[in-house]
C-alpha cells in the first residue's frame, strides 16, 4: 500500500521542486531537482522531467512509492 498525503495549495500553483521540498519528499531544493532529473518523479502517472513544472490543484505527484495529492484551499 502506498502512502498518500494531502497538500493544501494556497495559490494557483506550486513548482514541482518546491512541492517535493515542502512535503519532505526531498531534504532540500537541490535534492528535489536531482530526483526530477533522475526520472524518479511522476505527475498524474506520467514521468515528469521539468523541475519547475507548475503543479495545480487536482494533480497527484508520486515519488519513492508515496504520493502527494494536491488540493485547493478555500482561501486565495
Amino acid at each position: 500500500m502506498t502512502q498518500t498525503i494531502d497538500f493544501d495549495l494556497k495559490g494557483e500553483f506550486i513548482p514541482l521542486d518546491a512541492l517535493l521540498k515542502t512535503t519532505g519528499f526531498a531534504s532540500s531544493g537541490g535534492t528535489a531537482k536531482a530526483m526530477v532529473a533522475a526520472g524518479q518523479v511522476q505527475v498524474d502517472g506520467q514521468l515528469e522531467l521539468r523541475k519547475r513544472c507548475k503543479i495545480r490543484a487536482g494533480q497527484v505527484v508520486s515519488a519513492g512509492g508515496a504520493s502527494i495529492r494536491v488540493i485547493a484551499t478555500g482561501g486565495g
